[in-house]
């Protein structure tokens, strides 16, 4: 048994929420109720998802946007998806800029010299030859550092503190996160020869958190999320920022939370710290990814589509198995579970594997480039990207036909933990946001405890051992019965404005 609760019990409240299936004006008819709540407890029996997990990451292991081995989880990703049955099985290909991680030497070399245990950000320039050693700008916060004056940090580094809070949602990641996305362009616009962050993460192991940094274009300055100094810098520095996006000329690296607990400490002393960075990563030629899809045709309407998956890559430096090879496997079980019923559902269910996402969601916007013409016959999608965690939450954001049978649906994943989250703002996942922007595509979200992620998010610690079996086959029972029923209800998932996509 895959939960806590024993099976007696788990139908026993599945029968006793029945009832409620008519609840708020929807009612789910009995023998799709039923199918959903069958598929969901064969989900809590099957461990077809710890297999397709185990088999990426120890067949295939790290694997970076754009990479060799990227290309070898593509291959993979087709033999899996051939050999479990599904149907239309292909790569679609799109090219991409590729940036590949060096070699890092970062030393403390004064008050107290020791070496430091951190990795470069995705984006990184290159350091000059024999890298840099420069005093330490220590900034609290990622505001203090816009808030510096012009020119104030010539020949020196930037370091940012900006420690992340801790939540089941996730939710202090994206206030931590602007100092690695926009830090080196603030810091490069006073004059930096470096920047230096504390890791995005929430561990207090000598792991340093890497991610990509942002690439600002004209759209950010627009935006605000840049200080004026930065934008100003931008402009008078990349004369075509408006057609292509500006990249980083200084090393940019995360240290880890004990490494930076270190420098904290010292600066607190009022001591003057130094410190060397070099690196020798940077961008490369222009190279290949793709999305692998694999699809269970509809029986009634194939031509509407559900889209359920998780992103390919990871970052090279652990074997993304929490990011993202659990999203892989979690819809992939969950999807063949439906593919095992005696007749396929109404619509076509489209089960793909974002390349890129690490990088840019690049495989989410060459998704939603491909399909422009027909995004207003994508229903409903979602991605699973957050870890292995339990489901506890369940948000949708569609029409309010939909929201009612959505409601419904939350009902049928009450007895295995889930309660029913927003109703119009539950964001499908990182690679389905280009097809909403573009689309308008509806979205739903089975939201995981996220308590743990950012202990291990972009880490070498995002290894299979940190899963947990029992967890996993809960997300495959969720998402099982809620992409069946999305795939099977007669319901419009789109407001009426959006049933041929955004104007």
């Amino acid at each position: 048994m895959r939960l806590n609760m024993p099976m007696t019990a788990i139908v026993a409240a599945a029968l006793l929420a029945a009832p409620s299936f008519a609840q708020d004006g929807y009612e789910i008819p009995s023998d799709l109720a039923e199918t959903a709540t069958g598929l969901a407890e064969a989900g809590l029996e099957s461990d077809l998802a710890w297999q397709v997990l185990e088999s990426l990451t120890t067949e295939i292991g790290p694997r970076l946007g754009g990479s060799e081995a990227e290309a070898r989880a593509r291959d993979w990703g087709v033999r899996t998806l051939t050999e479990l049955g599904f149907e239309n099985v292909r790569i679609e290909e799109f090219e991409m800029p590729y940036w590949e991680r060096g070699e890092i030497e970062t030393t403390l070399v004064s008050p107290f010299p020791q070496a430091v245990f951190a990795t470069e950000l995705g984006g990184s320039a290159a350091s000059p030859e024999g890298g840099v050693t420069a005093e330490i700008v220590f900034f609290e916060s990622f505001e203090e550092l816009q808030a510096a004056p012009a020119g104030s940090l010539e020949g020196r580094i930037a370091y940012v503190n900006d420690r992340m809070v801790r939540a089941m949602n996730g939710s202090g990641y994206g206030p931590a996160n602007r100092k690695r996305s926009l830090g080196w362009i603030e810091a490069q616009a006073r004059g930096a020869v470096a920047l230096v962050i504390r890791s995005v993460g929430t561990d207090s192991h000598r792991f340093p958190h890497t991610g990509m940094m942002s690439r600002p274009n004209q759209r950010t300055i627009d935006q605000g999320g840049l200080s004026q100094v930065a934008a100003d810098y931008l402009v008078a520095t990349y004369p075509d920022i408006a057609e292509q996006a500006a990249r980083a000329q200084i090393p940019a690296v995360a240290v880890s939370g004990p490494d930076a607990d270190q420098i904290e400490r010292t600066h607190r002393m009022g001591e003057t710290i130094e410190m060397h960075v070099a690196t020798s990563g940077g961008w490369q030629e222009m190279t290949t990814s793709g999305n692998v899809i694999g699809e269970i045709v509809g029986r009634e309407n194939p031509d509407e589509i559900v889209v359920i998956g998780g992103h390919l890559d990871s970052w090279d430096e652990g074997t993304g198995a929490i990011d993202d090879g659990a999203g892989i496997a979690i819809t992939v079980a969950a999807a063949r579970l439906i593919a095992e019923l005696p007749e396929n559902p109404r619509r076509t269910i489209r089960v793909v594997m974002f390349g890129a996402e690490e990088v840019g969601l690049l495989g989410g916007f060459a998704y939603a480039q491909l399909y422009a013409d027909s995004l207003g016959d994508h229903v409903v999608a979602s991605e699973s990207d957050f870890g292995a965690g339990r489901v506890w939450r369940f948000s949708s954001n569609v029409s309010e036909a939909g929201t009612g049978a959505m409601d419904a649906v939350g009902r049928i994943l009450e007895p295995y933990g889930v309660i029913r989250g927003e109703r119009n703002g539950g964001g499908g996942g990182p690679d389905i946001t280009p097809m909403v922007m573009a689309g308008g595509v509806p979205t739903f979200r089975l939201e995981q405890d996220g308590t743990d992620y950012f202990d291990l998010h972009h880490t070498p610690d995002d290894t299979l051992d940190k899963v947990d079996p029992d967890a996993l086959a809960q997300n495959v029972a969720v998402w099982a019965a809620t992409t069946f029923l999305a795939a099977e209800l007669d319901v419009e998932f789109r407001t009426a404005d959006e049933q041929d996509g955004p104007n």
